[in-house]
Order: C-alpha cells, then sequence, then structure tokens
C-alpha cells in the first residue's frame, strides 16, 4: 500500500485557522475569483478582438489592392482604352464602372453575411 496507513484517498484536512486567518484566506479567494472571473476573460476578449481587427485590414487591403489590379487589368484592354486617343477613348469610363459594380457586389455579399450571422445569434 502507500504511505498513508489509514487507506483514505483523501488528504488529511489542514489544521484549523483562527479568525484572522480565515479572514486573509476569505479576501484571497474573492480576489482570486474576481480575477478569474473578470481580468482573464478580458485577456482572451482583448486578443480575440486584436486577431479580428488584424484580419479585417488584411482583408480589406487585399480586397483593395484586388479590385485596383482589376482596374488596371480592364484599362490594358484596347477595347476600353484607345492608345490613338488622347483621353482614352469613348469607353474609357468602363473599366470604373466595372470596377465598381464588382467593389459594390463584394461588398453586398459580405453585408449579406453579416446579417444572416446576425439573425443567427438572435435566433439562439
Amino acid at each position: 500500500m502507500s504511505e498513508q496507513s489509514t487507506g483514505r484517498p483523501w488528504s488529511t484536512p489542514a489544521p484549523r485557522k483562527g479568525v484572522g486567518g480565515q479572514i486573509a484566506e476569505f479576501k484571497d479567494l474573492v480576489i482570486a475569483y474576481a480575477k478569474q472571473e473578470t481580468i482573464d476573460p478580458l485577456r482572451t476578449l482583448g486578443r480575440y478582438l486584436g486577431f479580428g481587427f488584424g484580419g479585417s485590414v488584411f482583408v480589406g487591403l487585399g480586397l483593395g489592392l484586388g479590385l485596383l489590379a482589376l482596374l488596371r487589368g480592364l484599362q490594358q484592354i484596347d477595347l476600353f482604352n484607345d492608345p490613338a486617343e488622347f483621353d482614352g477613348g469613348t469607353w474609357s469610363w468602363v473599366p470604373y464602372l466595372i470596377t465598381g459594380a464588382v467593389g459594390l457586389v463584394v461588398a453586398l455579399l459580405f453585408l449579406g453575411r453579416l446579417i444572416s450571422m446576425a439573425k443567427k445569434q438572435e435566433a439562439r
């Protein structure tokens, strides 16, 4: 058997403390509980929000650069950009319209997804 000859699986009770010791232990218990229930969740929330903000910045930057690449790519097409004309020709505005439409569609897709997630949260 183990070192305990009584065979009990629990440890021996702590020696009794005086009123001052109990008050100090209670104070330590309350402080530890407050930290556990307030500070730790706030740290977790801060980390979660930090990653969310960083991710949204990178997604926004990527989408902006992608739309800029689309615009520059469409401007290279001779139909939209007549090299003989100084101002680009009659159809030089079409790449801007297409890029704006694509940007609007992407924004509406994000907004639709956001609304559907908000409705799912309300249903819970």
